[in-house]
């Protein structure tokens, strides 16, 4: 699988590790102070993009020649810097984006997020996207089957509507399973799941899912 993996500017706190993500066709781009947590971490983005109003001058020195593309915005502009990035990442053609460094903070910065990953993944069906920091994943799952397995680092699973009601939930290889019930908005019934397979299968008709896998370290 080719993973593009898209950090932004966050907290150093909410980055994931990306030792796990080095491989030879991982995609690294940075956005904005983003391409300097990467190159801290010893990892040199292939691209950095942003208008870079979150760096001082020596840093942003730093970031143009460290790194082999750099595109450079000005702050008046209709797209944040991690759609930029994204927009970037897609040329790439991975079968999976990750952003990270996108929590923490401002919650509307998070909630704008959501809503990112939200349009990411409804416009780009053939592409998987996530939202990720140490202890979560996010995920918006489209109507259908998904299969996903145990990951030790978020053992446990929740679900929730996003924009509207989802119909037929069915869940199978969870410690709590379920077969087409109705997940509604203000439900908190499908908190804190937990694998209980080897393979867990997620499926249902109708509406949008979001999907958080967490563990409380």
């Amino acid at each position: 699988m080719k993973i593009a993996v898209i950090c932004a500017g966050g907290p150093e706190s909410e980055i994931v590790d990306m030792l796990e993500f080095i491989q030879e066709d991982t995609v690294f781009i940075g956005a904005d102070r983003g391409a300097l947590h990467l190159l801290q971490k010893g990892i040199t983005p292939l691209e950095a993009v942003g208008d870079f109003d979150s760096v001082t001058q020596s840093e942003y020195e730093r970031i143009s020649t460290s790194i082999g593309i750099v595109g450079r915005f000005r702050s008046e502009k209709d797209e944040t810097d991690i759609e930029l990035a994204v927009e970037r990442a897609l040329t790439y053609h991975p079968d999976h984006v990750i952003l990270t460094g996108v929590t923490g903070g401002r919650l509307d910065h998070m909630e704008s997020s959501l809503h990112l990953l939200y349009r990411l993944q409804t416009e780009n069906a053939a592409t998987s996207f996530s939202i990720r920091n140490p202890t979560n994943e996010f995920s918006i799952l489209l109507p259908g089957v998904q299969r996903i397995k145990p990951d030790d680092s978020f053992p446990y699973i929740s679900f929730f509507p996003f924009g509207g009601n989802v119909l037929g939930l069915t869940l199978t290889g969870f410690k709590y399973e379920t077969v087409d019930v109705l997940l509604e908005t203000g439900m908190t019934r499908f908190t804190s799941n937990e694998p209980a397979a080897e393979v867990c299968t997620i499926s249902f008709r109708e509406g949008i899912c979001l999907m958080v896998r967490s563990s409380d370290s």
